[in-house]
């Protein structure tokens, strides 16, 4: 599911207010954006309590972001789509997500029918991780320390996560986010323990790289406004072999532009092109994940296609020089 991986174990996914037949579950919480080094830390822990006493190992996470319903215009960047993050919750070896839908009813729940709905009643639950700063419940009213008492009342244990830190830096789905908008990828790899990455299937777009003699594969992003932008020395996972790649999949070496192509268009809406080095195959369809190594520039506008034509062959140079390195 993830480039050159090996395969993740089958996940269960669930949604709505009461599936039938779940296991009793060793359940962490939260929105998981990102599935960062601190995320991973709280998966390890309820993986190994989950196999030490034989439950599931259970996540909850909310779609959308709660943010997102409440205050649309400041929501935060978001660092993963639904699909990217199931895919690396499973990578991560988890059995059972439940995407809770957040939406204002499920948000005005009290903190006591919070538990009782969705902790027992959902996923009957029997240990639970949360963070230290964890809230919960309407207004926010519920905390460790009333999840605690609940606990006692409903019989499940409670365990805190105490914070993650990577070189003297809090692990969090912020910190990945302001390392990706300064354009400090190495940093944000360190957060996220892995390169930071982008999904999505391969459609139609104008052709415009092809005319200037740069075919592209236009990825769909899954929300309109990513983390980053610029040009970037990339690499390319589920793109197939590739002329006389000799093996059915490898990673492949290229540069991509996210953003709105000044140059083209004035519309604002950000797009992910990426042109693959020494490759020639049809990627319509195909489904690739592009992983942001290094940036070369910010975005520019350029008075003609002739130049812009001029500066890709560029940021072609620039980006093999920079992926020798990785």
């Amino acid at each position: 599911m993830l480039g050159t991986r090996a395969a993740a174990p089958k996940l269960l996914v669930t949604r709505g207010l009461a599936p039938q037949g779940l296991a009793p579950a060793a359940v962490t919480i939260g929105n998981f954006d990102g599935v960062h080094r601190g995320h991973q830390a709280m998966l390890a822990r309820v993986i190994a309590v989950a196999r030490d006493r034989g439950l599931t190992a259970s996540v909850l996470t909310f779609e959308p972001h709660p943010r997102e319903l409440f205050t649309p215009a400041a929501a935060p960047t978001r660092l993963t789509s639904l699909r990217e993050k199931l895919e690396l919750l499973a990578a991560h070896g988890v059995d059972h997500v439940h995407v809770q839908r957040f939406s204002r009813a499920f948000a005005a729940l009290s903190p006591e029918a919070f538990v009782e709905r969705t902790l027992v009643g959902v996923l009957a639950a029997r240990w639970v991780l949360v963070g230290e700063d964890f809230r919960y419940g309407a207004r926010r009213a519920g905390d460790f320390a009333s999840l605690a008492a609940e606990a006692g009342r409903r019989g499940f244990e409670l365990e805190a996560m105490p914070t993650v830190t990577s070189n003297g830096t809090r692990v969090s789905s912020s910190a990945v986010r302001d390392a990706l908008a300064r354009g400090d990828l190495q940093g944000a790899a360190a957060l996220l323990g892995r390169p930071y990455s982008i999904s999505g299937r391969v459609v139609h777009g104008e052709k415009l790289g092809r005319a200037l003699g740069y075919a592209t594969a236009n990825v769909q992003l899954k929300h309109n406004r990513p983390p980053l932008g610029g040009i970037f020395a990339v690499r390319v996972h589920g793109a197939g072999a590739g002329p006389g790649a000799g093996v059915a999949d490898r990673p492949r070496d290229g540069v991509a532009s996210l953003g709105v192509r000044p140059t083209v268009h004035a519309d604002g809406r950000p797009v992910l092109e990426v042109h693959l080095f020494d490759f020639a195959d049809d990627l319509y369809g195909r489904h690739l994940r592009v992983e942001f190594l290094a940036k070369i520039r910010d975005e520019e506008r350029y008075p003609d296609l002739d130049t812009l034509k001029a500066q890709i062959a560029r940021d072609c140079d620039a980006a093999r020089a920079l992926l020798t390195t990785h």
